[in-house]
């Protein structure tokens, strides 16, 4: 028994399907390379490694304004937190640990806080119950985190001297050891 599929033969649907999927293959590929680059389609792809840390200036709890950009020549660890949210406040005994060990070897935390999704109030008790002395910027409107693609707290950036992302680690919290560890690998670019 032989069986068509209307007037064209099994041999011509094949055909025409080999055409129809090779043009869309090169419309993809054609459209990937080529299409025109908007603002919008290059921050599209979160911050990775091997890339360089986007820019930022944001004010402290005390108002005065950081820079990213101004921290180049430093190891930064850059972690975005939020006071309600549980690992943030497990990791953040071992953070300040790490930045008393290490702040004089050229050592930086930046603590980002989603302002957004926090207060003002809370998020200066939690710094001032655990004692943090690092600084602590408060991203009041998302902007920063929307520009690193934050989707879970904690996230942490860990950023070379060259302001050149080397790792990030999402969730937490992360351990005593891991972020010695990590320190004393971003500070060997430093020295």
């Amino acid at each position: 028994m032989k069986i068509t599929l209307g007037p064209l033969t099994r041999k011509g649907w094949r055909w025409i399907s080999a055409v129809v999927l090779t043009a869309a293959a090169l419309w993809v590929v054609g459209t990937a390379q080529f299409g025109p680059k908007t603002e919008a389609a290059e921050r599209s792809t979160a911050p990775q490694e091997g890339f360089s840390a986007p820019g930022f200036t944001l004010n402290t709890l005390d108002q005065d304004s950081l820079t990213l950009e101004d921290l180049r020549g430093q190891a930064v660890i850059l972690n975005f937190w939020a006071s309600w949210c549980p690992p943030c406040q497990e990791e953040m005994p071992a953070m300040q640990s790490v930045y008393e060990t290490f702040a004089d070897q050229g050592l930086q935390i930046v603590a980002v806080n989603l302002a957004f999704q926090d207060s003002t109030e809370a998020a200066q008790n939690f710094v001032d119950t655990l004692g943090l002395t690092f600084p602590v910027v408060m991203d009041e409107d998302g902007e920063v985190a929307r520009q690193y693609r934050i989707s879970a707290l904690p996230t942490t950036f860990f950023i070379d001297a060259d302001g050149v992302i080397q790792e990030v680690v999402m969730g937490g919290p992360l351990s005593d050891a891991l972020l010695y560890t990590r320190a004393e690998s971003l500070l060997e670019g430093v020295r």
